[in-house]
């Protein structure tokens, strides 16, 4: 019989490592096994017991909701070939920017390893104790800080990308960069008044953090590709494939993430709910229209912002050169080209 509830202390569970996980002078959680292949931390039980929750849920007839990069109408900006043309160039810093400040970001999300999330069941009809949902509290959401930030011995996530610019550019290469307050959707009111406010607020952070690390995935995929590209890099072509298997692995860590995060939400779509007035209501009924909102804000709204204000840093960076307009002309046709 699938095992389908699990102890705070088999979720956030290890597997044995034959080799511990350092680089660049960092101590990092994960680690290798006897073949040398990296093995994420806390994944011995978690990824059982999420796949099992999922396959629960379309058992019961429920569709588990879209957490894949296809969310994304946007692509990347600066996209890779721009990113090899500012290097070329010279501007090494807006990518030892965009690591530092991501390692910063990582750093932040420590504070879910000391979150507890309300009572869930006080406000469901059905029985959540076999759910990923009813496991928020007994690992998952602590697990998910700690990759983030690190238990304060391993480093998590936000070491790991420090490593990673080490690598290639040297921890103090250039200036610390300004980092935003909050990658998360601004609060805009009462979204779902049918729920108590405490639980609304766990629902929204829940699909905010779905769709960062939604995000995630796209910053993935660019820094991989602009460290793997052959003519960036050219001095230390060995250092920059390997800070891009640093990357995958990072990659690798957060797939539980995404994984827990879209059963939960699938999973809340699915329930019966008690209303604040009483009255019982279908999640998906004021889930699927906020989940929307939360896609649109993300994946066009914000994007369409961030890569505006992006631009016109990037702009006033080049025009700074002597052939500055030029430069300009260039970086923006690259932009046009891969549209194309």
């Amino acid at each position: 019989m699938t095992k389908l509830v699990w102890t705070r202390d088999e979720i956030l569970a290890d597997h044995l490592y034959a080799k511990p996980h350092l680089e660049a002078g960092y101590r990092l959680h994960g680690g290798f096994d006897g073949e040398g292949r990296y093995v994420s931390p806390r994944t011995l039980n978690r990824w059982p017991a999420i796949r099992a929750w999922e396959q629960a849920l379309k058992a019961r007839g429920h569709d588990i909701v879209d957490g894949s990069r296809t969310l994304l109408a946007r692509g990347s900006f600066p996209n890779v070939a721009q990113q090899s043309f500012l290097l070329a160039q010279g501007f090494g810093e807006t990518l030892w920017n965009s690591l530092s400040v991501t390692g910063v970001v990582e750093a932040r999300g420590r504070m879910l390893a000391e979150a507890e999330a309300p009572d869930f069941q006080s406000a469901i009809d059905d029985d959540i104790s076999a759910t990923a949902v009813g496991h928020l509290n007994k690992g998952l959401v602590r697990a998910h800080g700690l990759d983030e930030g690190g238990d304060g011995v391993l480093g998590g996530h936000d070491a790991m990308w420090f490593a990673v610019r080490d690598m290639l550019f040297g921890k103090h290469a250039y200036p610390h960069a300004q980092v935003p307050e909050s990658l998360a959707r601004p609060e805009t009111g009462r979204l779902m008044p049918q729920l108590a406010p405490e639980h609304e607020r766990w629902i929204l952070l829940l699909m905010n953090v779905l769709m960062i690390e939604v995000r995630a995935e796209r910053f993935f995929n660019f820094c991989t590709d602009v460290m793997r590209a052959p003519q960036n890099f050219a001095d230390r072509r060995a250092v920059a494939l390997h800070a891009a298997d640093l990357v995958d692995r990072i990659r690798q860590d957060e797939a539980p993430h995404v994984g827990y995060l879209t059963v939960a939400i699938s999973e809340m779509r699915g329930f019966v709910w008690r209303g604040a007035n009483g009255g019982k209501i279908k999640g998906a009924e004021f889930i699927d229209p906020v989940w929307r909102g939360m896609v649109h804000w993300h994946a066009v709204a914000n994007a369409d912002f961030e890569c505006a204000r992006a631009a016109r840093e990037f702009d006033a960076m080049l025009r700074a050169r002597p052939d500055g307009e030029a430069l300009v002309r260039r970086f923006h046709d690259l932009s046009q080209k891969e549209a194309a």
